[in-house]
C-alpha cells in the first residue's frame, strides 16, 4: 500500500542541529502480498493441469507446454512487479532544507536538494494515473509519487504543504540564500 506519514518534529534533544518539519516515505501500492501470490499461483498451476490433462486425453498433446509456458511467464510477471515494487522515495524537510531521495534496486541512490523558502508543490492538472507531484524551487525541480494514486498524490501535496506552511511560520529558521 502507498503510504505516506508526516513525522511530528522530534524533540531537539533527538536532532540538536535541525528541526524536522516533515518527513514521509511513499511506497508503490502492492495489492497482492507473498501469501497471496502463492494462493494465485497455486490455482493457476492446478488449472493448467486439469486444462493440460483435458486436451493431452483428448489427443490434443501439443497444448500441454503451452498451458506451463503461461505459468513461467505470468511467474515472470510477477517477479518483474515485485522489482519494480520496492522502489521508495523520502521527503524530508527540516530548518535548512526539503531532501528528496529515490532509492530504487540495482540503480544508484539519487538525491536532490530543495531551498524550502521559494518551494512551490504542484499537482498535475486533472487527476490522472500518471501524474506527478512536482517539487521546484530556484529553478530545478523533482517529480515524486508517480506511483501514488491521484488521491493519494493530493493527500500527499496537502500535507506537504502544510509543513511547508508551519516552516515559514516557524521562528528561527535560516534566512534564505539568495
Amino acid at each position: 500500500m502507498a503510504r505516506h506519514t508526516p513525522s511530528p518534529a522530534p524533540s531537539p534533544a533527538l536532532l540538536p542541529a535541525s528541526r524536522v518539519f516533515f518527513d514521509a516515505i511513499l511506497h508503490p501500492h502492492r495489492s497482492l502480498g507473498q501469501h497471496g501470490f502463492r494462493v494465485l499461483m497455486g490455482v493457476v498451476i492446478l488449472a493448467n493441469l486439469l486444462i493440460a490433462g483435458i486436451f493431452a486425453a483428448n489427443g490434443a498433446w501439443p497444448v500441454v507446454p503451452f498451458c506451463g509456458l503461461d505459468v513461467v511467464i505470468l511467474w515472470l510477471a510477477f517477479r518483474v512487479n515485485n522489482r519494480a515494487a520496492q522502489l521508495y522515495e523520502r521527503v524530508r524537510l527540516t530548518d535548512t532544507d526539503l531532501t528528496v531521495q529515490r532509492v530504487a534496486r540495482n540503480k544508484p541512490e539519487r538525491r536532490w536538494s530543495l531551498q524550502p523558502n521559494w518551494l512551490r508543490v504542484t499537482l498535475d492538472g486533472p487527476p490522472r494515473h500518471g501524474g506527478r507531484v512536482t517539487l521546484t524551487s530556484h529553478g530545478q525541480s523533482v517529480a515524486v509519487g508517480a506511483f501514488l494514486t491521484p488521491e493519494e498524490r493530493a493527500d500527499f501535496a496537502k500535507a506537504l504543504r502544510g509543513a511547508l506552511a508551519l516552516w515559514r511560520r516557524a521562528p528561527c529558521h535560516p534566512e534564505p540564500v539568495p
